[in-house]
C-alpha cells in the first residue's frame, strides 16, 4: 500500500480558504483520522486526495505516482486513483442483492490486467476437496436442521468458506449428490479422478503453446506474466465477492436485499463494496454517524480488525474525538482549515499544541485555570489562580521560560515573513475567515460581564484532565460538590471552587451529594502550561497548592 503526500495543498471558494497550505504525510497501512469541528476543512481533504474535489493549488502523491499538481496541470481523474471511497450515507442499490451490490464495481472494470486461468484452480480445488471425502460429508452433516434435512443455503456457504472456494465450485460439488450417494466414498473418489483428468487435460493444452501457470494461476510465457485488456471473469468477481464478504462476517446474507438487513448489517455490505476492487487506499467519510451508540462501538472495533487483516491505509474523518482516539494510529487535528496537530492519539491527548487542541480531543473535556506568575530560580512557575490561590506549576522537563519565549518569537517572526511574501503573489487571495485566537472556555457557576483584558508575558492558562482532578481528605482547595454523576464504573463530579467548577472523574461506586463540602488537588505531572498569549503549550507537569 503507497504513501500520501499532500504538499502545500490549498482548496478555497473565492476568498473562503476550506483548507489553507497543508503539509501531511499519510505513512503505508497508516490508519489516520481527519478530526475536527464542522466546517473545518476534514471532508474537503478527504475529497482532494481521493479525486473528488479539485485542490486550487498545490500537489498529492499516492505512492509513487503524482496524482495532481497545480504546477504541472496533472489532475488524475477519481476512477484512475485505486481508491475506496465509503460515505456517511451508504448508497446500496435497493433493487439489487448484498451480493450484486458488492459486485457491482467489478463487474464495469475494464483495464490492463494478468491472465489468469481460474477454471484449472477450480478444477484442482474440487479434486482436492472429493480427495478427502471424510471432511466433505462432515460439512454436509453440520448443514442439517435439528430434524435431520439438509440446510442447502447453509451447507452452500459451509463449503464456500470452509474451503475457500466459489460459489460456482460449491454449487458445482453440491450437485454431484454426493452426500446423498449410497456409496459416497467410492462417488467422491471417481469424481475426484475426473476432476483431476480434466485438470491434466487443460494443463497439456496450455503448455502445447508454451505456455504456464504461476501459483497465483496467472498465465507465464518465457518467465513472464502475460497481461491483456479484459474484464473480470465471473469465477473472479465470485472469489472477490466471497472473500470480502468472510472478512465482514456476511457470507449468508448473499441472497438478501438492503431493505432486509439491519443497519450494522447494511455498514457491513458498504464496507465490503469498498474492499472488493482492493482500492490502494480507503477513504470513509463519517461512515458509523448513522448507527445507535452500541453498533457505533461495534463497528469501531470491527474496523480497528479491518485495518490489522487488510494491512491498509486508512484515511477517515470524524467529528467525534472518541472514534478518532479508538481507530487511529495518527490524528490530523483540523481548524479553520489550519493543521493543528498530526500525533498519535496519546501524544495529542498528552500533549496537545495549543488550547483548541487540548479543549477538542478529551471527554469530559479538560479544564482551564487562568493564573498570573512569574518563574522562579527553582524552575517553577508560581501563579495566582481561582480568586487568589497560590499554585505552584513545576516541569515534568527543566524548561526555561525565556528561552521558550524566544522559540516563539522566532516561529511568529517566520510565520508573518511567510506572509508577507505570499501577498506578494499574484495569484494571492486574503483570506476572508480570518484566523483569530481560540477562546477557551472557562466553567464558572456565574458568566463575568466581558472586559477587555491586556495579556502580558506573566499570563498563563492551566489545563487540567479531570481525572488529575482528585478529592482528598484533607490540604488541597475548599469546595462544594455542585453536581454528580454516578455511572457505575465512574463518578463525573463538578466542584464549585469559588465562581469556578472544576470537573473531575472518581473511579469506583463513590456517591457525592450536592453541596456537600469537599477539599480538591490535582495530582501527577500531566498538568499542562499553556501561553495565554498564543494558547500554544509551554509544557507539562504537576501543580502543587500553596
Amino acid at each position: 500500500m503507497p504513501k500520501i503526500v499532500l504538499t502545500d495543498v490549498t482548496k478555497r471558494w473565492d476568498n473562503f480558504y476550506a483548507v489553507d497550505h497543508l503539509d501531511l504525510t499519510i505513512e503505508d497501512q497508516a490508519f489516520v483520522t481527519l478530526l475536527g469541528p464542522s466546517g473545518c476543512g476534514k471532508t474537503t481533504t478527504l475529497r482532494m486526495i481521493a479525486g473528488l474535489e479539485t485542490p486550487t493549488s498545490g500537489r498529492i502523491t499516492i505512492g509513487d505516482r503524482v496524482v495532481f499538481d497545480s504546477e504541472k496541470g496533472i489532475n488524475i481523474p477519481a476512477n484512475k486513483r485505486k481508491v475506496g471511497f465509503l460515505f456517511q450515507n451508504y448508497a446500496l442499490w435497493p433493487n439489487m442483492t448484498v451480493y450484486q451490490n458488492i459486485s457491482f464495481g467489478l463487474t464495469n472494470v475494464k483495464e490492463e490486467m494478468p491472465d489468469k486461468r481460474l477454471d484449472i484452480k477450480a478444477l484442482q480445488d474440487m479434486e482436492a476437496i472429493l480427495s478427502n471425502p471424510e471432511l466433505f460429508l462432515s460439512v454436509a452433516e453440520d448443514s442439517r436442521d435439528k430434524k435431520g434435512k439438509l440446510d442447502e443455503k447453509r451447507f452452500e456457504v459451509r463449503l464456500i468458506d470452509s474451503y475457500t472456494i466459489s460459489g460456482y465450485s460449491a454449487r458445482e460439488l453440491m450437485g454431484l449428490g454426493i452426500h446423498k450417494a449410497s456409496d459416497p466414498k467410492g462417488e467422491a473418489t471417481r469424481q475426484a479422478a475426473l476432476y483431476r483428468e480434466k485438470a491434466q487435460k487443460e494443463l497439456a493444452a496450455l503448455q502445447a503453446q508454451g505456455l504456464s501457470l504461476n501459483e497465483n494461476y496467472e498465465v507465464m510465457k518465457g518467465g513472464q506474466v502475460q497481461h491483456s485488456l479484459r474484464k473480470f471473469t465471473k469465477e473472479e468477481i465470485d472469489l472477490t465477492v466471497r472473500r470480502v464478504s468472510r472478512i465482514v462476517k456476511i457470507g449468508m446474507f448473499m441472497d438478501r436485499y438492503p431493505a432486509e438487513l439491519s443497519g450494522g448489517q447494511q455498514q457491513r455490505v458498504a464496507i465490503a463494496r469498498t474492499l472488493a476492487p482492493e482500492p490502494s487506499v480507503r477513504f470513509m467519510d463519517e461512515s458509523l454517524s448513522n448507527l445507535d451508540a452500541k453498533l457505533r462501538l461495534e463497528m469501531r472495533s470491527e474496523l480497528q480488525r479491518l485495518h490489522l487483516t487488510t494491512g491498509s491505509t486508512f484515511v477517515y474523518v470524524t467529528h467525534d474525538q472518541m472514534e478518532a482516539m479508538t481507530l487511529a494510529t495518527r490524528i490530523c487535528l483540523i481548524d479553520n482549515g489550519l493543521l493543528q496537530q498530526y500525533d498519535a492519539p496519546l501524544t495529542v491527548y498528552h500533549y496537545p499544541n495549543n488550547t483548541f487542541v487540548a479543549d477538542f480531543v478529551g471527554n469530559p473535556s479538560i479544564n482551564f485555570v487562568e493564573g498570573h506568575g512569574r518563574q522562579r530560580e527553582d524552575g517553577s512557575v508560581v501563579l495566582t489562580a481561582l480568586e487568589g490561590q497560590e499554585l505552584a506549576f513545576t516541569f515534568a522537563k527543566p524548561t526555561s521560560l525565556g528561552t521558550w519565549r524566544e522559540a516563539l518569537a522566532q516561529r511568529l517572526q517566520k510565520k508573518a515573513a511567510a506572509a508577507e511574501a505570499a501577498k506578494k503573489d499574484k495569484k494571492y487571495v486574503e483570506k476572508g475567515n480570518k484566523d483569530s485566537l481560540f477562546k477557551y472556555p472557562i466553567a464558572r457557576v456565574e458568566d463575568p460581564l466581558e472586559e477587555e483584558e491586556i495579556i502580558t508575558e506573566e499570563d498563563f492558562v492551566l489545563g487540567i484532565r479531570p481525572e488529575f482532578v482528585e478529592i482528598v481528605e484533607s490540604g488541597g482547595i475548599e469546595g462544594e460538590i455542585y453536581s454528580a454523576m454516578p455511572t457505575g464504573m465512574e463518578t463525573t463530579v463538578r466542584v464549585r471552587v469559588g465562581n469556578f467548577l472544576l470537573t473531575g472523574v472518581s473511579f469506583g461506586g463513590v456517591t457525592y451529594e450536592i453541596g456537600q463540602s469537599v477539599r480538591v488537588a490535582f495530582k501527577g505531572d500531566a498538568v499542562m502550561l499553556f501561553d495565554r498569549g498564543s494558547g500554544e503549550l509551554v509544557g507539562t507537569g504537576g501543580v502543587r497548592i500553596l
